[in-house]
């Protein structure tokens, strides 16, 4: 049931855990997707302006959190989305296949395991088969695990975060770019903690530098080319990853200078704009929508 109190200064999501990846559907409250807040801590419909018409688009991790809303998002915009997720996480990409299409978009479904190169290539062809070509691509998978010390982080979840977080930007952004055209756009999901240095997210903040790097030397490359690079990185998110990954503590401190996390849906409008005219001059930045951390970032 979705709670309008978490826009309200002073709001605390209750402490629970999942399994990772972690499912929308066992989330409790529900993020908001297609609401953004109103002055009194309220919540409005946000307000769609045809902004993306006719555009295609791919969307990585769109099952759930900020890939749900930002398809969503899209749809009300006035674009198709072709989304890709994990397998287990089925239940919540059918659901948001359906909120999709009741916005009036095409929705295509797609599982894979982005950390394989032959599946990146395979989701961009199978995506330009389906959607007639593309013209937005969102890298916004990704994982972490909370570990508080260096000496305590295995190697193995170091390459791991790295197979995730990174290396599939590049593939989908190299398979992506030869059937892009002038005004296409790239929207890579970075974090503030590319930003802070997080402590016990060591190997996810490594890996989110890697990506606000990556996209500036990305737009430096294409830019001239009418093709924009941008990234955003959000600070506390109300999403499944919040549970799966982080523990009691980090739970109860989860939270913003605004007083609240953020909700899906303040982070997906920041994905609407860079993908929209509306952002024609803007290329290789990032945009921190962190509830008001300054970063000088």
């Amino acid at each position: 049931m979705t709670d309008k109190g978490q826009f309200e200064e002073g709001y605390q999501v209750p402490v629970q855990h999942q399994k990772a990846p972690g499912l929308e559907k066992d989330l409790n409250p529900q993020p908001l997707y297609d609401q953004l807040p109103t002055p009194d801590g309220g919540a409005q419909l946000y307000k769609a302006a045809g902004k993306l018409e006719g555009k295609k688009a791919i969307i990585t991790g769109g099952d759930s959190g900020i890939g749900r809303s930002i398809a969503i998002l899209y749809a009300m915009e006035g674009a198709d989305v072709f989304i890709a997720y994990l397998k287990q996480e089925e239940e919540d990409a059918q659901k948001t296949k359906k909120l999709v299409e009741e916005k009036g978009g095409k929705c295509y479904l797609h599982t894979t395991d982005l950390r394989d190169r032959d599946n990146c290539k395979t989701l961009v062809d199978e995506a330009v088969r389906q959607l007639g070509g593309v013209d937005v691509l969102v890298n916004n998978a990704a994982y972490q695990m909370m570990v508080e010390d260096i000496k305590d982080l295995d190697e193995d979840q170091w390459i791991e975060t790295f197979n995730t977080n990174i290396h599939p930007f590049f593939y989908l952004s190299k398979y992506t770019l030869p059937h892009m055209k002038k005004g296409s756009t790239i929207i890579n999901n970075a974090s503030i903690n590319a930003y802070i240095g997080r402590p016990d997210l060591l190997d996810y903040t490594s890996t989110k530098g890697a990506i606000v790097s990556f996209t500036r030397g990305l737009s430096n490359q294409y830019v001239s080319k009418g093709i924009r690079v941008n990234a955003v990185a959000p600070g506390p998110v109300w999403t499944p990853l919040i549970p799966a990954t982080m523990n009691e503590e980090a739970i109860k401190n989860f939270t913003s200078p605004m007083g609240r996390p953020s909700q899906p849906s303040e982070i997906a409008s920041c994905f609407v704009f860079l993908a929209s005219a509306d952002s024609s001059s803007v290329s290789g930045q990032t945009i921190h929508a962190n509830g008001g951390v300054i970063v000088n970032g």
